[in-house]
């Protein structure tokens, strides 16, 4: 009887102790499961700063290329030539290379303030009106109007030089796009050699003296 006692106790803890496996493998795998959401969740907050950070990132590139693309436009002649940009330069009291780079934004955005103007570094035609070469901006635009519409400077050019701003005749006399002696660049207001002045300035003299004195000075290419 004494083994039947000891084989029936037996009997009957098994299955307790089933019971309390199980349960203890419950929690260990509630626990794991609550372990694996709380990685997840923390794994989607991440993912949501890196991604917010990469758009910061990313709008802050956009705005740096739009204004290297304006900055672009304004020093190549986009917006206003050379000549321009360089008498805006002697105004404000920089190096005047023709080309507005970092000093040039600085000196500008210095000007605005004291002129009561938007000081975003831009030198556009309110800048210009105050340096006092308001003037200089819009002759230069009159003259790139007017060789785009004269149908006679474009002849001239291409008989002259074939369009070529920098072609010099046989003999040196004649220099340019429109191959204007010495004297001729001289009077109309032109400074150094037509050949290594800027295709806009050629333009706008051009069109100065057309306006002058019609095709006279260019008698075999009216």
């Amino acid at each position: 009887m004494a083994g039947s006692d000891d084989l029936g106790t037996s009997d009957a803890e098994v299955p307790q102790d089933r019971d309390a496996a199980r349960t203890i493998a419950y929690r260990r795998s509630l626990r794991a499961a609550r372990v694996r959401r709380a990685t997840a969740r923390l794994r989607r907050r991440r993912m949501v700063r890196s991604r917010g950070s990469l758009l910061v990132v990313t709008a802050g590139v956009l705005v740096a290329s739009a204004g290297a693309i304006a900055e672009q436009g304004v020093s190549s002649g986009g917006a206003m030539s050379t000549e321009t940009i360089a008498a805006a330069q002697k105004a404000l009291g920089v190096s005047a290379d023709g080309v507005a780079g970092p000093r040039t934004r600085a000196a500008a955005k210095r000007f605005q303030r004291r002129s009561g103007l938007v000081a975003d570094g831009v030198i556009g035609p309110q800048t210009l009106k105050r340096l006092g070469i308001e003037a200089i901006a819009l002759e230069e635009q009159r003259a790139r109007d007017a060789s785009a519409a004269d149908p006679a400077l474009e002849r001239i050019a291409a008989c002259e030089s074939g369009g070529d701003p920098t072609a010099v005749s046989a003999d040196g006399r004649y220099r340019g796009k429109y191959q204007f002696s010495i004297q001729t660049w001289g009077e109309m207001g032109g400074s150094g050699d037509p050949a290594q002045a800027a295709e806009s300035v050629q333009d706008r003299i051009a069109a100065k003296l057309l306006r002058r004195a019609g095709t006279s000075p260019w008698p075999n290419c009216a």
